[in-house]
């Protein structure tokens, strides 16, 4: 549910401040809550308006954007380091204390990902029969199936 409607919140206002009635009397004849009547009867004291703010987006990733350029050169010169030493790097080199997660929507920002290491072989000494033959070449009757 997006914000009320600029009119209403002028008619909720005007009847505070130009009729007199209290911001409770005034969400009671209007039918909205007390606590909203009251937040825009602030609002228009403290900002001089009672229109709505915006609503959601993105409010903390100017943080680390602001050390773009000391992210993105500590993932060229060290590419392997974990979302966690990235977090340390930068408290250390710059102060700024930040989450792994927030470390993490800034390189998703920029589609750099973090794989995980590439399938190893197999190791050579891991058993290949269920027999116990050394070949290999047999399998039990007892095998799973």
């Amino acid at each position: 549910m997006g914000p009320l409607s600029e009119d209403l919140r002028k008619r909720v206002v005007s009847a505070v401040c130009e009729e007199g009635l209290s911001c409770r009397g005034s969400a009671r004849r209007f039918g909205v809550s007390f606590s909203s009547a009251i937040r825009w009867v602030a609002a228009l004291h403290e900002r001089g308006s009672y229109a709505p703010l915006p609503m959601g987006g993105d409010t903390r990733s100017q943080r680390v954007e602001a050390h773009a350029d000391f992210l993105l050169g500590l993932h060229r010169r060290e590419p392997d380091l974990t979302l966690h030493e990235i977090c340390d790097r930068l408290s250390r080199a710059r102060g700024e204390k930040v989450s792994p997660s927030m470390i993490w929507r800034f390189f998703d920002r920029r589609d750099i990902t973090f794989k995980k290491n590439p399938r190893t072989r197999a190791s050579r000494t891991a058993r290949t029969s269920l027999s116990g033959g050394s070949d290999g070449s047999t399998v039990s009757s007892t095998s799973i199936r």
